[in-house]
């Protein structure tokens, strides 16, 4: 947007001039200050923020979101906004959602989970294996027990959370499972957050079954709209500001599967031997949690190695 360059040049200009005005004497020093002050008066009027245009018509894994109500068209606005003018977030989140979406959007629809689900993995955790306060770990935000209770290894030595691909699986299964109970994927994504039984909770006690008609906590309450927002912004960043190229995103580098049904007494070694480090072999394989990998009852697991020509190992 024009006009934020012009206003970030504006302001970087008052700072510089600022930075100046204590150094120069006498008469400098006032010419300075008035020009700086004019400087100021440019920056003010060429520096304005726009409102978003509301949003009509909205939908969620082809569910309607009801915008014509006031507290949902206002919640929607909020959330588009806060995300907007989060310019640097934002376009993080654009250069890694090319990334990885090639990755997620396949799963889902093997596990016929809708496409929109993969704005939750966005909002869980910015497509970071990132862990939360309560633990949470992943690109899916993915709990120790719910992590075990659909299969998942997890322990010291190995956290199949940080796994990409069989991460997606399991939020999948979930998604499913919620969808079969509630009959909704809006409910489905809230579930995601609240529990499935903090949804059904709700529902009992408010006497009511759509989420957009439930009084729900904060973080719940803006879970949706926060998917809604990101799936407008990523799938049309130009509508709202977003000047990004091709190549500025960020790309998968391919790689290969080396099957291993052993102990590696030690990773260092094992990425050596395959023409990578230590840190490369974690970058490609951040399920692996310690410098080794313990391997007694002989399971099969697949660690990926970058092809060649990729990085520049000394």
């Amino acid at each position: 947007m024009e006009w934020i360059k012009k206003g970030l040049m504006g302001i970087g200009i008052v700072a510089v001039a600022g930075f100046f005005l204590g150094s120069v004497q006498g008469n400098e020093k006032d010419n300075l200050a008035g020009k700086n002050r004019e400087i100021a008066d440019k920056a003010v009027h060429d520096y304005n923020v726009y409102a978003i245009d509301f949003i009509e018509n909205l939908s969620f894994a082809g569910e309607p979101v009801p915008l014509d109500e006031p507290d949902i068209k206002e919640r929607m606005d909020r959330e588009l906004l806060v995300n907007t003018y989060w310019q640097s977030n934002g376009l993080l989140l654009i250069k890694r959602a090319h990334k990885y979406f090639p990755v997620i959007e396949p799963i889902l629809k093997k596990h016929g989970i809708p496409d929109d689900f993969k704005y939750l993995a966005v909002i869980e955790s910015g497509l970071q294996n990132v862990v939360s306060p309560a633990r949470a770990t992943g690109f899916w935000q993915i709990m120790s027990a719910t992590g075990k209770e659909y299969g998942m290894e997890i322990n010291q030595n190995v956290d199949e959370r940080y796994h990409l691909e069989k991460s997606t699986e399991v939020a999948c299964e979930y998604l499913k499972k919620a969808k079969e109970r509630f009959g909704s994927w809006t409910l489905a994504a809230a579930a995601y957050n609240a529990g499935q039984n903090g949804i059904a909770r709700q529902q009992e006690r408010q006497e009511i079954e759509d989420y957009y008609d439930m009084l729900l906590g904060s973080e719940t309450g803006r879970y949706v709209f926060r998917i809604l927002a990101l799936k407008e912004i990523l799938s049309d960043p130009a509508k709202y500001g977003f000047n990004i190229e091709q190549k500025h995103m960020y790309t998968q580098v391919p790689t290969k599967k080396v099957m291993v049904d052993y102990e590696i007494e030690n990773l260092a070694a094992f990425a050596r031997e395959h023409g990578i480090n230590y840190k490369i072999l974690k970058i490609h394989n951040p399920w692996l949690r310690e410098t080794k990998l313990n391997n007694k009852s002989k399971k099969k697991y697949y660690i990926e190695i970058p092809k060649k020509g990729y990085y520049s190992v000394k």
